[in-house]
């Protein structure tokens, strides 16, 4: 279980009694602005750790956050707790809220009841994935209005950040233009680390999902019939920075020739999914490779690979990744 599971697990075992006192907390901080009642307080507080899984103290933050925005109050008129406002370019973990200014690039077609609206974000800094969940009831965002999101999440899947709007986001359509950044850029050099999560991968079933499993776990549906996957998360040096980049299964099996299939094969042979990795890195490593694909906080997501040639000295390229 990574540290971040593990911190949700632990932030979302809170009782009754736990949300009961956090209720009363709040309440006593509004009561002079607003008129609600701590079961109010606790309504939301309970919404939000038991029906989304938010660990307790972004709750908390989370409730916070909205009853400054209906009292009219600024973020720092409680002594501080606010969300960080972030450029899109600066999202880059999971289960964080945040706040971003961002232009609707494109609006897509939803393929869930469950999702109201799904589309693209963008500022100066990037873009990035945003999902509006139906049972939100948001007002609907129009394509090519600039607005202001407060009360985010972010979400990761394949090392794409996105982020989801919920019944606690706040959306304040804004009179300005933002001239939205360009995302791609062309990384070339050594591929110099492969890293843990990588070759033969199980995914959440479950839809809206596809987090990966660890020991048959989602960190958010509990032990869950995986689906298999592959995936390569590398590091590439080019003489003077080094970059996390992320090949998905179409270009995994474009830069290994060793696709779903044969991977599945081999792990069933082997009784041990670790051989299909074993197997990419002995292809891959020490060897060069120009990559073209959108940046998604620290990684480059590997739309186009080319490889340029063979294998650098094999001592050198230990060295540089172990160093990393």
């Amino acid at each position: 279980m990574s540290p971040i599971e593990n911190h949700a697990e632990t932030e979302n075992t809170m009782t009754e009694s736990d949300l009961r006192t956090q209720a009363t907390e709040i309440h006593e901080q509004f009561s002079d602005q607003l008129e609600l009642t701590v079961d109010e307080v606790e309504s939301r507080l309970e919404t939000l750790v038991n029906e989304y899984k938010v660990p307790t103290n972004e709750a908390r933050r989370s409730v916070v956050n909205t009853y400054l925005d209906e009292a009219g109050m600024e973020r720092d008129d409680l002594g501080g707790g606010g969300n960080e406002k972030v450029d899109i370019a600066e999202i880059d973990s999971p289960e964080e809220w945040v706040d971003v200014t961002a232009k609707v690039v494109d609006l897509w077609d939803a393929d869930s009841d469950a999702v109201a609206q799904v589309g693209l974000l963008g500022d100066e800094t990037g873009t990035v994935k945003f999902t509006k969940w139906s049972k939100s009831e948001l007002p609907s965002l129009e394509e090519g209005a600039v607005y202001s999101l407060r009360n985010v999440v972010t979400d990761e899947y394949q090392g794409r950040f996105s982020v989801k709007l919920n019944r606690t986001t706040t959306i304040e359509e804004l009179d300005e233009e933002i001239e939205v950044g360009e995302e791609d850029v062309e990384v070339e050099g050594a591929l110099v680390d492969i890293q843990a999560d990588s070759g033969l991968i199980k995914r959440c079933p479950e839809a809206e999902c596809t987090r990966v499993l660890q020991n048959g776990r989602c960190s958010e549906h509990g032990e869950v019939d995986g689906e298999f996957d592959l995936r390569i998360k590398a590091v590439i040096d080019d003489g003077g920075d080094v970059y996390e980049v992320i090949f998905d299964r179409e270009t995994t099996e474009a830069l290994t020739d060793i696709d779903l299939e044969q991977a599945q094969e081999m792990a069933m042979d082997a009784l041990d999914t670790s051989v299909v990795a074993d197997e990419m890195t002995e292809k891959i490593l020490g060897r060069y490779y120009r990559v073209t694909g959108p940046t998604f906080g620290r990684y480059v997501l590997a739309n186009e690979v080319e490889r340029l040639g063979g294998p650098a000295d094999p001592e050198a390229v230990l060295i540089k990744a172990r160093s990393i």
